[in-house]
């Protein structure tokens, strides 16, 4: 008898744990931004290389131009409106001598209220594969042999006696051949 208001109030408990948080996530705006606006930031790619453009877009600005910066970004980036309505756009290149890492975004809007909303970017170094020798690319398992044929000077006395016994031989068909078509048929 006694678990049953136990039960009760742990349930009481739980639920006035967890309905003021879920109520102030639902007042919290969603993406990247603060709490005092509605105001969302999207940066995408979400990271990039140094040297690379990243493109910004704000939502919920009430006025038509922002202005956004990074430590990552070369200049400051400014916004203006987007294809569709209500959000503005603008291109952001990273500085080429950007460490790795991740940077603030902040972009300030140009309204009554300078809305100000933030987000992230992550600047990474993504190494580049630098050939160390010739590529040994085609023939399958033929590559190592020819660059070992390569490497040799050309033809030596073997190849050369070779050639010429090959050449003799083609020379006696031909000249058999040649003798036997002149020959008339005996009848």
């Amino acid at each position: 008898m006694r678990s049953i208001p136990l039960t009760f109030c742990a349930a009481a408990v739980a639920a006035a744990t967890l309905v003021p948080a879920s109520a102030a996530l639902a007042d919290s705006p969603a993406g990247h931004g603060d709490g005092r606006s509605r105001a969302t930031l999207t940066i995408t790619p979400a990271s990039a290389t140094p040297g690379a453009e990243v493109d910004l877009r704000v939502e919920g600005c009430k006025g038509k131009e922002a202005r956004g910066s990074s430590d990552a970004f070369v200049t400051e980036a400014r916004f203006s409106p987007a294809a569709d309505r209500g959000a503005l756009f603008a291109e952001a290149r990273i500085r080429s001598d950007a460490e790795p890492g991740d940077y603030d975004v902040r972009v300030v809007c140009k309204d009554s209220a300078h809305t100000e909303v933030s987000g992230a970017l992550t600047v990474v170094h993504r190494g580049r594969p630098m050939p160390v020798a010739p590529v040994r690319a085609g023939g399958g398992g033929t590559a190592v042999l020819a660059d070992k044929a390569a490497q040799q000077d050309g033809p030596g006395t073997a190849h050369a006696v070779t050639g010429l016994a090959l050449a003799a031989v083609a020379a006696v068909a031909v000249a058999l051949r040649s003798v036997r078509r002149r020959r008339p048929a005996s009848d």
